[in-house]
C-alpha cells in the first residue's frame, strides 16, 4: 500500500484565495498564483508515482478540475488544526503540504515520508515560523495541534509542543508566499 500526499488547498475562486496577498496585488494576480501553483504541486506529486496523492479543499461542495488519478476530499468545518487533523486522520502514513509554496516538490514530500522510518512526525518550516509540510506516521499525539497560534511565527513551535513525546525530523526550510514582498522575492529569483 502506498502512503499519501494530501495537498490542502482552498477552491481557486476569485476573490476567495491569497487574500493577504490580494489585498497587495489583487484577486486576480492572487487567483493567478493560487490556482498555477496549486495545478503544479497536483501534476508533479502525481507524475512521481510513489505516493497516491489527496487534494483537501475548502470549501466542501467546491468542485476543482485535478489531474486524472487524484482524489478530492472535503476539509470539512472547524479551524485550520481541526481540519488539517481530520485529514490525516484518513491515513496511516500521510505527509500534508500547502498550495502556498512555490518551491515545494514531490522529492520533498518523498524525503518527508521517507523520515518516517527514523522519526513520528516530520515537518517543513517556513523562514517565517510556521511549516509547509507535517508527514505523520501511525504514532501521533491525540491532539495534532492544540491551540496553535495559525498565521503567525508561533505556529510550528506550538505545535512542536504536542509532539515533546514523539521523535521529530525535519526537511528544508522553504518560504510560504502570503503578501507582496513574498510574491516579489520569489518571482524576482526566477527571473
Amino acid at each position: 500500500m502506498k502512503d499519501t500526499a494530501i495537498v490542502f488547498a482552498r477552491a481557486p475562486r476569485l476573490g476567495t484565495v491569497k487574500r493577504r496577498l490580494a489585498l497587495e496585488i489583487g484577486d486576480r494576480a492572487a487567483l493567478r498564483f493560487h490556482a498555477g501553483t496549486l495545478m503544479a504541486l497536483l501534476r508533479a506529486l502525481k507524475a512521481d508515482g510513489r505516493f497516491d496523492v489527496v487534494l483537501a479543499i475548502t470549501p466542501c461542495r467546491a468542485r476543482v478540475r485535478v489531474p486524472r488519478g487524484i482524489r478530492t476530499i472535503p476539509q470539512g468545518r472547524g479551524d485550520l488544526g481541526e481540519r488539517m487533523s481530520r485529514a490525516l486522520g484518513r491515513f496511516k502514513r500521510v505527509a500534508l503540504i500547502g498550495c502556498d509554496i512555490p518551491e515545494a516538490n514531490a522529492g520533498d514530500v518523498h524525503d518527508a515520508l521517507r523520515t518516517l522510518g527514523i522519526a513520528d512526525a516530520v515537518f517543513g518550516p517556513t523562514a517565517d515560523g510556521g511549516f509547509w509540510l507535517i508527514a505523520l506516521g501511525p504514532r501521533r499525539p491525540a491532539d495534532l495541534f492544540g491551540s496553535a497560534r495559525w498565521s503567525t511565527e508561533h505556529a510550528l513551535a506550538d505545535t512542536l509542543k504536542k509532539f515533546r513525546r514523539h521523535r521529530v525530523g525535519f526537511i528544508r526550510l522553504l518560504h510560504d508566499v502570503d503578501t507582496a514582498s513574498d510574491y516579489r522575492r520569489y518571482f524576482g529569483c526566477r527571473a
